[in-house]
């Protein structure tokens, strides 16, 4: 297959000048107060179909998981190689910083220490300097029936906080079900889900493992998963961009 626009590095640009275009305070209060908030349309449907289109394609690829063999639900998904798609590697290179500043402001609300650097070499450095080298952006294919329990993706011990999924398919034409669903466990309290709507070309950020929430007596953690719920008909693609490297 040949790639023209997402391998090109007008493309990557544009991706750029998507991603500079949103209302980023807006989005770090959406993230801020439920765990994730919704780009609209950072992707164009061309751009989605040649993203879908590389998964049969094992040489973009360094290994393929099948999700019931681990228990993780059923479905499967493909790990990006390096050197990443431009496209894809852009929107991770020019979403870190933004969600950077996001996942700094959490960590010093929750009395966490660490802060994470303000671009995304340097964190990618940090991780291969702990033996974390692995690419972790990804490709995940649904049929009928299947589903993605819910999970947290860390991959080793330097796991950045926030992460950000794209649906490639539209739905009511491509599938029907296979809704996003984020759940918050706050303690000594029930789950809270957040059931994500996104159409073809939209992107969620969400919290990977906890974000802080504002108590009476100062902020606490909450622990969240991710997940999908059954796909009912058709064929979903969703690309996942996690900015740490994984062991």
């Amino acid at each position: 297959m040949t790639i023209h626009s997402i391998g090109s590095k007008a493309a990557v640009r544009s991706a750029e000048a998507r991603v500079a275009g949103y209302d980023w305070q807006a989005l770090a209060e959406e993230m801020s107060g439920y765990g994730c908030a919704v780009m609209e349309k950072l992707l164009t449907p061309q751009e989605c179909r040649e993203i879908a289109g590389l998964y049969p394609d094992e040489s973009h690829f360094r290994s393929r998981v099948h999700m019931a063999r681990h228990g993780f639900g059923k479905g499967e998904y493909r790990y990006f190689r390096y050197p990443l798609p431009e496209l894809i590697g852009g929107l991770r290179t020019a979403l870190y910083p933004r969600l950077a500043a996001v996942a700094n402001e959490w960590n010093e609300r929750m009395g966490i220490a660490q802060r994470y650097p303000d671009e995304h070499a340097a964190i990618l450095k940090q991780c291969h300097e702990q033996g974390q080298t692995r690419p972790t952006p990804l490709l995940l294919q649904y049929v009928a029936g299947d589903f993605n329990c819910l999970h947290q993706d860390l991959y080793g011990d330097l796991a950045f906080p926030l992460q950000v999924a794209i649906l490639l398919s539209e739905p009511g034409e491509d599938f029907t079900g296979g809704e996003f669903v984020l759940t918050e466990q706050r303690p000594r309290m029930q789950s809270r889900a957040e059931v994500v709507p996104l159409r073809q070309g939209d992107a969620v950020a969400f919290a990977v493992h906890n974000r802080p929430v504002q108590g009476s007596k100062g902020s606490y953690r909450v622990n969240l998963r991710h997940g999908v719920s059954r796909l009912r008909s058709g064929l979903r693609h969703t690309v996942g961009i996690i900015f740490h490297d994984a062991k």
